[in-house]
């Protein structure tokens, strides 16, 4: 039987002891003896956002099926918790064996959210490894970093080994291989890294340095070690209709976020919003088989318990067998009390037809994301929705019986106006209006408008790096203008205005594009107490504001500076599959105000076809030729 490493004295004192106990539903355990390598999984936050993570689900899985190594998981220790373990010297340990965490061959980090920096921090000090990569010897775990952050991994290079850029699925086995030779062999550390490195989708920074111009721009990367790749290329897995899925998801003790099973349709999106990163870095588009979900949707529920299933994809409307999958699900399990939630749909008549049969709509709201309040914004950020699309799917929502909307838009976004930030409180009441067209007899009371603005964070891989943020000021300002105009409407009353803290945006807007130079200022906050810097009961501005100021860091110079067209980038280490020349175009053509088909309708040639696979390879309409 497994020795916990806290006593019950310490887990009867902190809040949800279950997050530290392992034993979950689906737990593989292993004997330590029987394997090679011990590979540690770490979502940098609390147990219940990083247990609802599909990413580490599938590693966990797939690490597993390997009879040679052992796959572990840990969390963020939550506050109390973590004072506990400083006070009575109490190294961080891995949830299944309840080992040290410093023990282990690996310690992997998923990096999905620039603000979780600092928990990467505590999660090393507390394993008591060492923080700097550079002082890290043969006794400590090789540190790894994945997720969609390492697109720009720069701003927390000097604290990893290893950045994997791309899809773990596609190249673990090789990382792991060497490493298991290394160690049979006796190798160094610097000579397993030399090796892994000449892997396609690895990025060793400590291989590179970087020289400045004297305005702080980026001069170039220099390699110090000559077989180094000058450009790292993403890896991704192509054939997802083989790629193996988890069917024994792990089932937590607690309720956690996402408390569901969770089934991945599809990767990538055809839109092209030129606001977001993940629609350009997940490129090409790749449908996983009808078949092939039907059987993984009865594996999973079986062997969860779990009521309620999930699709999981960037735009659901956007797969082409969504009719078929969703009606099999309605059919088969609609009867038997499971929840079926169908997440990013475009509202149309199929997807109202769909949620009228899955959800209460006395309880539910519908959810538009028109991201800007008027029509020439949304054409400069490519949304591909038009005001009469938005007005028709509320109609008929509301004709169905819905009377609550859920509205979101993004503040700040590049070209935008008072005109446009406006328009999101006319396009609100335009919305409540139309629920008021309908016969007195046919609604449902009053209707419900909350309309919900965040700041737009320029990130990289998109046609916006080069763009410009508001300052907290602007935003405040633009805030304060909105809500004015939303009690000025016919129907503000019937409005509600939700809105974004500017201050952890704007720090979001300088983790995604920076350089190396951030990580002192990462650490020095850490140190000051920073942590948890996500949860707003604990972010703590004026704390970073004294780490910038102590590292001579201007924060608006990763903010508020418009980025000139040839500026060499902290991430153009980096090929994300999706060229510079590309995207530098829909930058233009956004400034132009001109929107850009879908990848089904046309493929503009944004280099995700060197992948040899997904929607690159479909029959369309045309291709662009580089003529505005």
């Amino acid at each position: 039987m497994r020795k916990l490493a806290l006593s019950d004295e310490i887990l009867l004192s902190v809040e949800k002891p279950a997050r530290y106990i392992g034993g979950e539903v689906n737990m593989v355990v292993k004997n330590p003896k029987d394997v090679d390598i011990r590979f540690c999984i770490c979502f940098p936050d609390v147990y219940e956002i990083g247990m609802s993570h599909l990413g580490i689900q599938i590693i966990y899985d797939i690490l597993n099926r390997r009879d040679d190594t052992w796959c572990e998981r840990v969390y963020s220790p939550w506050v109390d918790l973590d004072k506990l373990m400083r006070e009575r010297d109490i190294p961080l340990f891995a949830l299944e064996s309840q080992e040290p965490v410093r023990n282990f061959d690996f310690l992997g980090f998923t990096l999905q959210y620039e603000m979780c920096y600092t928990n990467i921090l505590q999660v090393l000090e507390l394993s008591k490894i060492p923080v700097f990569a550079k002082d890290r010897t043969a006794d400590d775990p090789i540190v790894i970093g994945g997720g969609p952050c390492t697109y720009n991994p720069e701003p927390i290079a000097d604290f990893f080994d290893i950045f994997y850029i791309g899809e773990f699925e596609s190249g673990y086995e090789e990382i792991l291989d060497i490493y298991k030779e290394c160690k049979k062999n006796g190798m160094t550390r610097r000579e397993y890294l030399e090796r892994v490195s000449q892997l396609e989708g690895i990025y060793v920074p400590s291989f590179y340095d970087v020289e400045y111009n004297d305005d702080g721009t980026i001069k170039s990367y220099r390699k110090n070690y000559d077989k180094a790749p000058d450009k790292v290329r993403k890896q991704i897995e192509m054939k997802l209709d083989e790629a193996y899925y988890p069917v024994k998801p792990l089932v937590p003790f607690v309720k956690v976020t996402q408390d569901r099973v969770v089934l991945e349709i599809q990767r990538g999106c055809i839109r092209g919003c030129r606001f977001c990163q993940a629609g350009m870095i997940y490129r090409p588009t790749r449908e996983r088989d009808v078949e092939y979900l039907k059987k993984c949707a009865y594996e999973m529920l079986k062997s969860t318990g779990h009521e309620e299933i999930s699709l999981s994809s960037l735009s659901s409307s956007d797969y082409s067998q969504l009719k078929e999958l969703v009606y099999f699900l309605i059919d088969e399990f609609g009867s038997k009390g499971i929840n079926i939630s169908l997440p990013s749909l475009r509202i149309d008549a199929f997807s109202l037809d769909v949620m009228g049969k899955v959800q209460d709509i006395r309880k539910s709201s519908i959810t538009f994301a028109p991201e800007a309040g008027t029509q020439r914004l949304r054409d400069v950020i490519n949304k591909g929705l038009t005001e009469d699309s938005i007005l028709n799917g509320a109609r008929e929502a509301f004709q169905n019986g819905w009377n609550r909307v859920k509205l979101y838009f993004m503040m700040g976004l590049p070209e935008e106006t008072d005109e446009d930030v406006e328009g999101i409180a006319v396009l609100a009441d335009k919305i409540a209006g139309v629920y008021y067209e309908m016969p007195k007899e046919r609604r449902q009371g009053k209707v419900n408008v909350v309309a919900s603005t965040s700041f737009f964070v320029p990130k990289p891989f998109t046609p916006f790096q080069w763009c410009a943020m508001d300052t907290p000021e602007e935003y405040i300002r633009k805030q304060r203008l909105l809500k004015g105009s939303i009690n000025r409407q016919p129907h503000g009353n019937c409005i509600k205005y939700s809105w974004h803290d500017a201050e952890l945006s704007v720090l979001e807007g300088v983790f995604a594009r920076g350089d190396r130079r951030l990580c002192n200022v990462i650490y020095d906050a850490y140190k000051a107490g920073c942590m948890y810097d996500s949860w707003s009961e604990y972010f703590d501005y004026g704390k970073w504001l004294d780490a910038f100021e102590k590292n001579g860091i201007s924060i608006s110079f990763y903010t508020c500076r418009e980025r000139q067209e040839d500026e060499v980038f902290p991430w153009d280490i980096i090929d994300a599959g999706v060229s510079k020349p590309f995207l530098l175009r829909e930058y233009r053509r956004a400034i132009s105000g001109k929107t850009t088909p879908n990848c089904r309708e046309m493929c503009f040639n944004c280099g995700a076809k060197q992948f040899g696979g997904g929607v690159c390879f479909i029959e369309r309409e045309a291709v662009y030729e580089g003529k505005d």
